[in-house]
């Protein structure tokens, strides 16, 4: 899968002190078996009428219809429960580790794949946030907390109970806890989602290793406009050219590789940990 151009940047980089990035979309999830929810099965409904995902996903219809948007979500959270992450998950993970101090991770996936693979939270930028934690829509200050224990993945149709309902309230404040994930009508910012910390990982990226990605929303593009304009490698894995692909293509370097992560990434990875030093992909 990888051609002797890649194969001789990945062992300059490994021999290097450089610093690598991998900046990951829907793409390697969807290879766990993770919907990506832009078609049927993201369609929630709601007495007679159908919402989509970019409805659904908003500030503005939790604050109209909470309950059934953490429905929604619940759901959601079900469906990633029930994945497992891939041999791109792992490769990633082993590229942190043995890359210490030199590799970030930027995931736009809110579906802890990532780190059940192995990727440390230090490291890891969850720049959409992540489903399986919570925060309260108030802002009162209680902070990112992992779900309430007892809150159960829903199937759909499911209803809310009155105990469910009842811990979903701020033990704090008392407002409705909301997902911690970004929504459609949201923007970034450091707290949390990452916003500053990944524009300086990018600023100081020499390898930037995007993966399942077309880069839609905005940080994603400063990040890989960052890398490129400071000259760095850019390397993009898709099933389909992008945007991404194209810049990649017109880095110093850089490459496109039209295939599945579950397979490029572990072979880029064993390259980059040293595992395959004799330049030799396996």
């Amino acid at each position: 899968m990888l051609n002797a151009q890649v194969i001789q940047q990945l062992q300059e980089f490994a021999q290097s002190s450089k610093r690598i990035t991998a900046l990951t979309g829907a793409g390697i999830s969807a290879e766990s078996g993770i919907p990506t929810f832009r078609g049927p099965e993201g369609i929630w409904t709601v007495g007679a009428k159908e919402y989509r995902p970019m409805e659904m996903a908003t500030y503005r219809t939790f604050q109209e219809q909470p309950y059934e948007v953490w429905k929604w979500y619940l759901y959601r959270m079900g469906v990633c429960a029930a994945a497992e992450p891939n041999p791109g998950h792992l490769a990633v993970a082993e590229m942190e580790h043995s890359l210490p101090g030199r590799f970030t991770l930027i995931t736009q996936n809110v579906d802890n794949l990532h780190l059940r693979a192995g990727s440390s939270p230090e490291h890891t930028y969850q720049i959409h946030g992540n489903i399986f934690y919570a925060r309260c829509q108030a802002a009162c200050g209680f902070g990112i907390q992992p779900l309430p224990e007892g809150l159960k993945a829903k199937g759909k149709g499911d209803a809310l109970e009155e105990e469910e309902i009842s811990l979903l309230a701020c033990p704090r404040c008392g407002s409705t806890l909301r997902p911690h994930v970004l929504w459609f009508d949201e923007s970034y910012d450091e707290i949390h989602y990452h916003f500053q910390s990944s524009l300086e990982a990018a600023n100081q990226t020499d390898l930037l290793i995007t993966v399942g990605t077309s880069g839609a929303t905005n940080l994603p593009q400063q990040v890989a406009w960052l890398v490129y304009q400071n000259g760095g490698t850019i390397i993009d894995i898709n099933l389909e050219q992008n945007p991404f692909s194209e810049l990649a293509e017109q880095s110093p370097g850089g490459a496109f590789i039209q295939g599945a992560s579950a397979i490029v990434l572990p072979e880029m990875a064993e390259i980059l940990t040293g595992r395959g030093g004799d330049g030799e992909t396996r």
